[in-house]
């Protein structure tokens, strides 16, 4: 069975990004999670991080269609 909160270091992991930005997407408020313990330390829940990468998806499909997602000149 899996767990079903998951720490910052598995988010960063998950997302292949830094614990800064996974800290950083917490903090915004960008991705739900809650603090537990005495510590304070962070927990995100297995369904809020997969809505995230879902909105993300979403949010990404629009940029596209607004046409953001072209770019003109030379591709590095």
């Amino acid at each position: 069975m899996e767990a079903r909160f998951l720490t910052l270091t598995d988010v960063a992991e998950t997302l292949n990004i830094t614990l800064a930005q996974a800290k950083s997407l917490v903090r915004s408020q960008d991705l739900a999670a809650i603090k537990v313990g005495g510590r304070g330390v962070w927990r995100v829940e297995r369904s809020e991080l997969e809505a995230y990468i879902q909105r993300m998806y979403d949010d990404t499909r629009a940029f596209i269609a607004r046409g953001e997602g072209q770019e003109s000149g030379p591709q590095i």
